[in-house]
């Protein structure tokens, strides 16, 4: 894959924003856009204004301190992130609000009521939930094209990409890129393994969950992981030194080779590296 200068690579003036959030994202062709939104992509990337990662964050900072208080944008984001891929214009909107609605979903499934109540008042959840049954009676086919990991990259992502596309810029960025057929070809020999051995369910679980999300985007479409705000968040050399697509792919195969020994070892020092960054969620 040929990529021209990215427009999503931040500044290196540009301060870090919190919180510290890995990304998960597809960008589709325009081919994927039925009209009028095909257009719409078009001349938004002929404009040449694309915001960055920070600016999405920024402006999601933004809304959790309006008053009155709402838990998800009351209009959805014309916004997106483009890149341009062998000389193709690739599409990766932002649909803001879906992923508010789905992000409320979790936090009431994760956090105790009185935990909630206090960052969101129940009125507030009551007619986001609301809003949401409605919007989606009218899109039941609607899917976002970003899934965010807070204080995490989960480890089936990792699965999607090898460490030769990794990218690794200090104090900016790191990320992988890859075709989306390449992940999924990944993803379902990854499967294959995890499920003819034992210890693995839910790592296979969640694969098959993703699989889903991916069979959703056009086949020439890109698969991004970006470490987002965890780039700020965890020392230069650590940094620098994670491999971590390479080492669950090596995981993965000394399973397949039959060394369920050393791909325990693999996988369990693997776990325990990214489960000491989560428990950064709950310091005080």
């Amino acid at each position: 894959m040929t990529e021209s200068p990215d427009p999503l690579l931040p500044s290196a003036r540009s301060a870090p924003a919190v919180p510290y959030a890995s990304y998960l994202r597809v960008y589709e062709p325009l081919a994927a856009f039925a009209e009028p939104e095909r257009t719409h992509w078009a001349q938004y990337a002929r404009r040449g204004t694309a915001p960055t990662a920070q600016d999405e964050l920024r402006r999601s900072l933004t809304d959790l301190v309006r008053v009155p208080l709402v838990g998800v944008p009351a209009h959805e984001s014309a916004d997106a992130f483009t890149a341009q891929v062998d000389g193709v214009l690739l599409v990766c909107p932002w649909r803001t609000r879906l992923r508010g609605w789905l992000a409320l979903q979790e936090l009431v499934e994760q956090f105790p009521r009185p935990v909630l109540d206090a960052a969101l008042p129940p009125v507030a959840r009551r007619r986001a939930a609301e809003e949401y049954e409605r919007w989606r009676e009218r899109n039941p086919d609607a899917r976002p094209w970003i899934r965010t990991g807070v204080w995490q990259i989960p480890l089936r992502w990792f699965v999607l990409v090898a460490d030769e596309e990794r990218e690794y810029v200090p104090g900016e960025l790191l990320r992988y890129r890859t075709p989306m057929v390449q992940a999924r070809r990944r993803l379902a020999r990854a499967l294959r393994t995890l499920r003819d051995a034992e210890g693995y369910g839910m790592l296979a679980e969640g694969l098959v969950e993703v699989g889903s999300w991916l069979e959703e985007f056009h086949p020439r479409s890109m698969v991004e992981l970006d470490y987002g705000g965890l780039v700020h968040a965890l020392p230069a050399d650590r940094l620098a030194a994670d491999r971590s697509a390479g080492d669950l792919a090596a995981g993965i195969a000394a399973l397949r080779a039959g060394d369920a020994e050393g791909a325990a070892g693999t996988y369990t020092g693997l776990a325990e590296r990214w489960r000491a960054v989560r428990e950064r969620l709950f310091a005080n």
